[in-house]
C-alpha cells in the first residue's frame, strides 16, 4: 500500500485494500460499507457492539486503512457520503468547449494512475514479476475493452523473450487455458472482475495447475478473490456509462510496470530478442 493516502475517500480505500485484510478486518469493512450512515452516527462501541468485537478491533481497522482513528475515519466517510466522488460523465457538462472536456478527461485519467499508485501492493507486485519470470508460457485473457488491454499486452511481452499470446474470443480462450501446464502462467484482464466468462475461465486454468494474475477494479470481486495474484487499478467510474475510460489507462500502465520490470531482470536475454525483433522488421523497409 503507497503511504500517501489521504486523497482517497475512505470506502475507495477499503475497496483497494480488501483482497489484504484479515477475516476479522473483512467482517469490519463489509459493515461500514453496507451501513456507512449508521457508521457516521454511531460511537466506536456501539460500531464494535454490533459486530461483536472489540473496541481496540475497530480502531486498529481505521489505522490500518490509513487514518488516525475512528473519529477521523467517521469525518471522511461522512463527507464522502455527503459528496460522492463523481465519475468522468458526471462531472462533464453540454456547456463545457471540447478543451474543457478534453483537461476533464485527462484528470480523470491522471487522478486514477494517481489513486492506482497510492493502494499499490508492492508484495502482490513482486509475485507477480516473480511468476511470469520463471513462466514457460504467459497467456492473456480479456474480452471487450479488457480484450484490447490483452493484445496490447501480447504486443509488449512477445520482446520479452518469453512465449506469449493473447485470447479475446471465448472459445479459443477455454481451448488455450485447458492446454496450460503448471509452468504456465495466465493473466485474467477484467475491470469488473465479475465476468461470467473469465470466472468460467480461471476454473480451466485452475485445473490445468497454471498459475493465475488477475487484473480488476474490484478487490471483493470474485475474479480477485480466486486468482492466486490479485493486482488493482482504482478507478471511480461506470463501466457502462464511460466504458472504464480511466481504469483502462492504469490496466495500460500495470501491463507495462510488469513488462519494465520483466525486461530490466532480464536484461541481457531482453537486449537479444530486441535485436532479432529489429532485424526481422527491418527487413520491411527494404
Amino acid at each position: 500500500m503507497g503511504e500517501n493516502m489521504e486523497s482517497i475517500p475512505c470506502l475507495r480505500r477499503i475497496h483497494a485494500m480488501y483482497t489484504q485484510f484479515s477475516e476479522k478486518e473483512r467482517k469490519i469493512a463489509d459493515y461500514i460499507t453496507n451501513y456507512p450512515n449508521k457508521v457516521i452516527h454511531s460511537t466506536i462501541s456501539q460500531v464494535a457492539e454490533d459486530m461483536f468485537v472489540a473496541d481496540a478491533t475497530v480502531f486498529r481497522f481505521c489505522k490500518r486503512i490509513g487514518f488516525n482513528g475512528f473519529q477521523a475515519m467517521k469525518i471522511a466517510l461522512a463527507s464522502e457520503i455527503s459528496t460522492p466522488v463523481q465519475d468522468i460523465f458526471e462531472t462533464i457538462q453540454e456547456t463545457d468547449s471540447e478543451k474543457e472536456i478534453a483537461e476533464k478527461v485527462f484528470k480523470s485519467n491522471m487522478n486514477t494512475l494517481q489513486d492506482t499508485m497510492h493502494t499499490f501492493n508492492e508484495n502482490s507486485f513482486h509475485h507477480a514479476v516473480h511468476i511470469i519470470l520463471n513462466a514457460r508460457r504467459i497467456e492473456f485473457y480479456g474480452n471487450g475493452g479488457s480484450g484490447i488491454i490483452a493484445l496490447d499486452a501480447q504486443h509488449k511481452f512477445l520482446r520479452t523473450g518469453l512465449q506469449t499470446v493473447a485470447y479475446t474470443d471465448t472459445h479459443l480462450q477455454m481451448m488455450s487455458a485447458s492446454q496450460l501446464t503448471p509452468q504456465d502462467v495466465a493473466i485474467i484482464i477484467s475491470y469488473s472482475g465479475s465476468n461470467k466468462d473469465m470466472l468460467q475461465l480461471l476454473e480451466v486454468v485452475k485445473e490445468s495447475g497454471a498459475k493465475s494474475i488477475g487484473i480488476t477494479n474490484f478487490a471483493k470481486s470474485p475474479l480477485s478473490q480466486k486468482v492466486d495474484v490479485p493486482l488493482f487499478t482504482t478507478s471511480c467510474e461506470s463501466d457502462f456509462r464511460s466504458g472504464a475510460i480511466s481504469a483502462r489507462v492504469a490496466q495500460l500502465s500495470l501491463i507495462d510496470a510488469l513488462y519494465v520490470n520483466v525486461m530490466t531482470k532480464g536484461k541481457e536475454k531482453s537486449e537479444k530478442i530486441l535485436n532479432k525483433i529489429g532485424e526481422a522488421l527491418s527487413l520491411r523497409k527494404m
